[in-house]
């Protein structure tokens, strides 16, 4: 069998410019994807104002990734129940209002419900913007529509964070979230006036509603985000509540799918990965979104505790990765329909490997350009990767199969960034132990390194601060820089082995079809053909 599929596209379009429809969802798109990153720095201020621990600051986040967790599979068929662009509108509407509810709240409870509500109104946006993106423009051209959609889905949450430490610092936690409204009414005017709904997105009967599969997508993704955001600290399948909720997600999430396969009118559509190329998508897009989301968590830890930035100058060092996804956007314009979109994704995948390589190379002695230039060469590589994905993830997809296709593929982004996210950290704190073990070997006095270094220590202490506790001094300064230097490993075994699982990926790109545009003059688009 080919691998290869043929895609008929029409010569002759609407006279309405898609980029005005694109203009107008991008601006919605960036200011929720950004709302995703730009909250994280402040938690420890939100939890100041309402004399609230850190656990329960981290409601906060959780509070918004499970609801956004449940609407995202469920677009498609909310959007047949309201209509396209009514569910759309609605989504931004309820996103902005819960923005300002989050900027005035006076207690913890009344931000959490807040999140709640912002939540369920992001969870839409992604995957309705996305599929109208890929609607709008014909196959051979969402390349470059898929550049600029990319700029919104990967610059955002990469200048959230240093975006969101300035607002904080300089103002108040509150405006992170009230900076949002005015965007979001100025999104709601464009989406009124720009965006129309095809036939097939209009507003649809349906017969019935998927009450079971509804209520088994809340409980999984729901039990599995405490699983997450608790687990490390309960010392993960060594506690019993952590055995009995995965087995909860384990059999919520069984029955989900069975459900799912099964209903006539399913609220999520799980037979669009009978599609080659987008099951393969949505495979790598999952790996993809733990390793973003996981090196965007644990550089600034990094550079923090170790290397003892502040804040704000671990945002700045970050901050370059998003000129680099800017050059990757960029290159990913020129290439469209002029080089086999493999062969990008393959680039960039392994050049994404030799960026976590240099990441896993780094020394308590580096510079800050040693910071800078890796972030440079991650961020293009996320755009190298991120943007045919998208494209050759859904070209042999039916535009009919759009919304519900890009609810499903944006979940397993969530969920992969959800899970890397909790693995690294837990990756971080159990590889450090297995370091110090190794390193804690050398700290004897048999060792000679380790008997002349406490001995200038010793010296250089007894000459400050007297003879007295010099010894005593000198032994904790050496138990400290142990310590230090074992988690400085564990950080870099955690890049090694990203590079590692990316590099292992890689061959699943060839299993892609290649695709090819054939033009005629025709009204519609028509179905994918395989190659003779």
């Amino acid at each position: 069998m080919s691998n290869e599929a043929i895609i008929t596209t029409e010569e002759e379009r609407s006279g309405k410019n898609p980029w005005l429809s694109a203009g107008a969802v991008m601006l919605t798109i960036f200011m929720v994807v950004l709302d995703s990153s730009i909250a994280n720095v402040a938690l420890p201020h939100i939890a100041g104002s309402f004399s609230a621990t850190r656990d329960e600051s981290t409601w906060v986040l959780t509070s918004y990734l499970v609801a956004n967790g449940v609407i995202i599979p469920s677009t498609a068929w909310f959007s047949t129940l309201m209509g396209r662009k009514n569910f759309l509108l609605l989504s931004t509407f309820l996103f902005t209002i819960a923005s300002a509810l989050c900027g005035m709240a006076t207690s913890m409870t009344m931000l959490i419900i807040a999140r709640v509500i912002q939540g369920v109104g992001g969870g839409a946006i992604m995957p309705i913007s996305q599929a109208v993106m890929m609607e709008e423009f014909p196959p051979e051209e969402r390349g470059v529509a898929m550049s600029v959609f990319g700029f919104g889905v990967i610059f955002a949450p990469i200048i959230g964070p240093t975006l969101g430490g300035w607002i904080t610092d300089t103002y108040s936690w509150h405006w992170i979230f009230l900076i949002n409204v005015p965007i979001g009414f100025v999104s709601l005017w464009l989406i009124k006036k720009f965006i129309e709904d095809p036939p097939y997105a209009r507003k649809g009967k349906v017969k019935s509603v998927d009450y079971w599969g509804f209520i088994f997508l809340i409980i999984w993704l729901f039990v599995l985000q405490i699983i997450l955001d608790n687990g490390q600290k309960s010392d993960w399948f060594g506690s019993s509540w952590v055995r009995w909720s995965a087995a909860v997600v384990a059999v919520t999430f069984i029955a989900f799918v069975v459900r799912e396969l099964v209903i006539k009118e399913p609220i999520v559509d799980l037979k669009v990965f009978k599609d080659k190329n987008f099951a393969i998508g949505t495979v790598l897009h999952f790996v993809i979104g733990a390793v973003l989301y996981s090196t965007l968590a644990i550089l600034p830890l990094f550079l923090q505790q170790l290397m003892g930035y502040t804040a704000t100058l671990s945002g700045l060092a970050i901050s370059p990765r998003g000129f680099g996804s800017l050059t990757g956007l960029v290159i990913c314009a020129i290439l469209a329909n002029r080089v086999d979109q493999r062969w990008v994704i393959t680039v960039g995948m392994l050049v994404l490997a030799l960026s976590n390589i240099m990441f896993g190379t780094l020394n308590l002695q580096i510079s800050m350009s040693n910071i800078i230039i890796p972030n440079i060469v991650c961020g293009a590589a996320f755009s190298l990767v991120m943007i045919p994905l998208m494209t050759i993830a859904f070209v042999t997809l039916k535009n009919n199969q759009m919304t519900n296709a890009t609810g499903v593929f944006n979940l397993a982004k969530s969920v992969g960034g959800a899970i890397g996210t909790s693995a690294v950290s837990t990756m971080v704190s159990r590889m450090s132990q297995v370091h110090q073990t190794h390193l804690i070997r050398n700290l004897t006095y048999s060792h000679s390194g380790f008997v002349e270094k406490v001995n200038a220590m010793q010296a250089g202490i007894a000459m400050m601060s007297g003879q007295a506790l010099s010894d005593i001094k000198a032994n904790t300064m050496a138990y400290k820089q142990l310590i230090q230097q074992s988690t400085l490993l564990a950080y870099m075994d955690c890049f090694k082995i990203f590079a590692i699982m990316l590099i292992v990926l890689t061959p699943l790109i060839f299993l892609f079809q290649k695709v090819k545009y054939k033009k005629q003059k025709s009204a519609k688009v028509e179905a994918p053909l395989p190659a003779k």
